[in-house]
């Protein structure tokens, strides 16, 4: 768990340090600066959970995604608007990089543009969750969070469910149906992900709140 904890803590400061970053570079540009600031946040936090995606797999298509960790922190932070597009370019970077698992035209663009913006949903949850930090109220925060968290990753998991069944079934075991492989495939990668994701809530709403509290 100290591991863990000063794993998590690190993706939190680079978040940080990305946020006053961008916000001294712009301080004096323009009257648009809260705009700008955030759309190179949200090109920065896409680029992270994209480094986040080459952590080497250890249960093979069952490893959880460790990139919807600061992808629903930024959510959280910035909104549904901005944490959709950072989900967006997530998807997209996959392409750039050669990232991308290809069977099908209609595959990729559930697997990798409408699941990846999936992860944007956690942003429906952050006015009752600021709003709570606001007040200090840490354990309601982490309340909303969990609930922005919850969300994302079943929307995401679910398209990857639906792609699993469609294009993946001939891949099952002999026996097994393709609609339980892709079960229990994407459900194991999902319980895993959304686990990871709460830990890091639990940790870091309780010791880096202001992270989430965005200056207007």
């Amino acid at each position: 768990m100290t591991v863990l904890n000063f794993v998590l803590n690190i993706i939190a400061q680079i978040i940080r340090k990305i946020s006053s970053f961008v916000s001294k570079e712009l301080l004096f540009m323009s009257s648009k600066n809260s705009q700008l600031s955030a759309l190179i946040e949200t090109a920065l936090v896409a680029a992270l959970a994209m480094a986040l995606s080459y952590i080497p797999d250890f249960a093979s298509w069952f490893t959880p995604s460790f990139g919807a960790i600061p992808l629903v922190l930024f959510a959280l932070r910035r909104g549904t608007k901005y944490g959709v597009l950072a989900g967006l370019i997530w998807g997209l970077l996959h392409f750039i990089l050669g990232k991308v698992w290809y069977l099908a035209l209609s595959q990729v663009l559930i697997e990798y543009i409408v699941a990846f913006v999936s992860m944007g949903l956690a942003g429906i949850f952050t006015v009752p969750f600021q709003n709570a930090l606001a007040k200090d109220n840490k354990g309601r925060a982490l309340f909303y969070a969990t609930g922005g968290a919850i969300l994302a990753v079943f929307v995401r998991y679910f398209w990857h469910f639906v792609a699993g069944f469609i294009f993946w079934g001939s891949y099952a075991p002999k026996g097994m149906s393709p609609y339980w492989y892709s079960f229990t495939v994407n459900g194991t990668a999902g319980l895993l992900t959304l686990i990871f994701v709460i830990l890091a809530l639990a940790i870091i709403i309780p010791t880096q709140g202001k992270l989430f509290l965005v200056k207007r």
